[in-house]
């Protein structure tokens, strides 16, 4: 800390200090305020006055406390350690707050962001005499049974390596790597590197987003699919199910990482996300899921400001992991909740509002956000990428209040839940008609190769029958269902199948949970094998009413229960079922 470098407070107001004539201190950068070190951040200079915004409770400040310089910006520490933590806002262990404090996070508590006693394995990946720069792997640390910390040259540094410790145990502050720069100086590397929050880490070239997220969740695979390193937003009132399926993605996805940012969520649904987190095993490994999961808990009772920095604080340590070569999946949940920090500090600040009273710079706020998503080619030339899945709570369902609208703008993936659904215990309750990704022609070629031919057409003619369906609704609402030709009757009771059986999922079904590609297409494959039996016995003139005595429909519906996910040849025998069906009705009637 900076002793020299101080200002005294003028004005407060909320987590907003104002320092009255020029002082030295930078844009950006990190303060401490008063005695108590409350953590703050420089937002605004002019030669009259600096304003700054306090990531703590600023209740007992006075004018003319003392502020303190750091003379470096908002940042987080990058070292083994950070999976299987829960940190607040900036990057604070509340485990180690805990130990401290108890419960709640006391003011001007200052803890390690991460434990500097810890010895780790350590593998050294270089020898002297090998060229490095950003991005190359040092050392390699197991830091989790599920997860090898790849310890990295910072960006920006590069030099040839003069000399290394021996493969052993070192905390992550102890020198393993020393390197002479092209300037002749020594540099002496440790496991930690130092990020600030708010800049983006470097990559080489971003990709395309040609291979898709797999959730093992139906609706979204299947329908309304996800690239790595793409962007969605999961928007919907109180109640539909947005930490829900924020969960089961979290839960199942194939990314390598989850980075969990509970941003001004209650504390009850944190607490509920580190009850699951911590029982759940990860299917793919069998280790717990923790074990690849880092949480952000910055819950609504919380400083408000110190909200609005989680968000960069999750993506900063998901761009990390990225640089190492892994998939990362971010859950915001909600960018609402930041967007309402950001309206409250611009309130303070005494901006012009725009619409709603939110900041007229929330559109480039939010993209900002977003655009540090993508699937990359890293420093290192290793592959890694980042996919943010965004929860958006509009006041009552309402998707054209201003952050649904921004948000909407900059990701390419829309999964609108539906209150009418999820009353109607219709979970995940995404609706088809409101929904959308811009991702499905960019993954196409990898669902021909990779899953089956006939993947897309199959999507393609699933949705068909629901938006079939949606406008016969409106006729069976005026009219009733009785004047419906029988091939009209058909699709109502098609796209029934379809909801029910597919689009519908139990999270709490071991097979039902988490549904492999390969299953969702031989569901999709009976379900249109039924559809075109029964519509060609509709042609020879078979009334819907037959078609109906037999269980045939139902059935199909419980493909999801009766089928497990490991006996799929099971399918072949629901074939059977339908011809045997369809040979019924014309014995019986033909």
């Amino acid at each position: 800390m900076n002793n020299e470098l101080t200002g005294k407070i003028y004005g407060i107001n909320g987590p907003v200090i104002y320092i009255k004539g020029r002082t030295a201190f930078k844009m950006g950068e990190m303060v401490y305020v008063s005695d108590e070190k409350l953590v703050g951040e420089v937002i605004g200079l002019t030669s009259e006055m600096t304003t700054i915004q306090v990531y703590e409770e600023t209740s007992g400040l006075k004018p003319g406390d003392l502020v303190y310089s750091t003379g470096s910006s908002i940042f987080v520490t990058l070292a083994p350690g950070i999976i299987n933590n829960i940190f607040d806002g900036i990057e604070r262990p509340l485990s180690d707050i805990a130990k401290q404090s108890g419960i709640y996070i006391s003011r001007g508590i200052s803890v390690d962001s991460l434990d500097t006693s810890k010895k780790w394995n350590t593998h050294i990946t270089v020898a002297p005499g090998d060229e490095v720069q950003g991005g190359t792997i040092i050392a390699e640390v197991p830091e989790t049974s599920a997860i090898v910390h790849k310890c990295m040259v910072p960006p920006y540094i590069s030099g040839t390596v003069k000399s290394v410790v021996s493969d052993g145990e070192y905390t992550i502050n102890e020198t393993i790597v020393t390197i002479t720069q092209k300037d002749g100086t020594d540099l002496e590397l440790t496991m930690t590197q130092k990020w600030p929050i708010r800049v983006p880490r470097p990559i080489n070239k971003r990709f395309p987003s040609t291979k898709p997220l797999v959730t093992g969740q139906r609706i979204l695979d299947t329908l309304f699919p996800i690239a790595k390193g793409g962007t969605a937003a999961i928007p919907g009132g109180f109640g539909t199910g947005k930490t829900m399926t924020q969960h089961q993605i979290a839960k199942w996805s194939d990314a390598d990482i989850i980075v969990y940012i509970g941003c001004g969520e209650r504390g009850n649904e944190m607490t509920q996300v580190l009850e699951d987190f911590s029982k759940l095993v990860d299917p793919k490994s069998g280790n717990p899921l923790m074990d690849r999961t880092t949480l952000i808990a910055n819950t609504s009772n919380m400083p408000v400001a110190a909200r609005e920095a989680s968000i960069y604080t999750g993506i900063t340590l998901a761009e990390y992991y990225r640089d190492m070569g892994y998939h990362v999946a971010i859950m915001a949940d909600s960018t609402s909740r930041w967007a309402e920090a950001l309206r409250e500090l611009s309130g303070r600040l005494e901006e012009m509002p725009a619409e709603e009273g939110f900041p007229a710079y929330l559109a480039s706020k939010l993209s900002a956000f977003y655009e540090r998503a993508g699937y990359v080619q890293n420093l290192n030339c290793t592959e890694g990428s980042v996919s943010i899945i965004g929860a958006v709570s509009p006041q009552g369902g309402d998707f054209s209040e201003p952050v649904t609208q921004n948000t909407k703008r900059f990701v390419r993936c829309f999964w609108g839940l539906d209150k009418s659904l999820a009353y109607a215990r219709h979970f995940p309750a995404i609706h088809w008609l409101t929904s959308y990704s811009e991702y499905l022609l960019d993954l196409a070629p990898w669902y021909n190769e990779n899953v089956a031919n006939d993947f897309v057409s199959n999507r393609n003619e699933i949705l068909a029958i629901l938006n079939q369906e949606s406008s016969l609704i409106e006729i069976v609402k005026l009219i009733g269902s009785d004047v419906l030709p029988d091939d009209q009757k058909l699709t109502l009771e098609i796209a029934r199948v379809i909801r029910l059986g597919f689009l519908q999922q139990n999270a709490f079904h071991k097979d039902d949970t988490c549904v492999s590609l390969e299953k969702q297409n031989l569901m999709m494959r009976t379900i249109l094998y039924l559809n075109n039996k029964a519509r060609a016995l509709i042609g020879l003139g078979m009334p819907m009413s037959v078609l109906k005595e037999n269980d045939i429909f139902e059935k199909i519906i419980a493909i999801k229960y009766d089928i497990p996910n490991d006996h799929l040849e099971m399918f072949d025998d629901y074939k059977k079922y339908i011809d045997t069906f369809y040979d019924e009705v014309m014995r019986k009637n033909g």
